[in-house]
């Protein structure tokens, strides 16, 4: 049996490959809720405000993009 000390650099990090699957489908998902639960907040909001615009729709739309993919780049930062 090998000692894993003795092994490359690359071989000790690399990840499976179901686990990088399941990573970066989770991030996925989540980056899809955040934008959902944004967009669908600002519509309401707008709903409930009767504005002719959708400003509120807009404003979260475009800081629920913003914080999914900080969000994103924080995960992939991750080791």
């Amino acid at each position: 049996m090998e000692n894993q000390n003795n092994l490359p650099k690359t071989a000790k990090n690399k990840r499976p490959p179901l686990e990088n699957y399941a990573r970066y489908s989770n991030m996925a998902f989540q980056m899809f809720a955040i934008i959902g639960i944004g967009v669908f907040g600002g519509v309401k909001l707008d709903q409930w405000l009767k504005i002719g615009f959708p400003v509120f729709t807009i404003i979260l739309s475009i800081l629920s993009v913003a914080a999914a993919i900080y969000s994103a780049i924080k995960d992939l930062l991750k080791k």
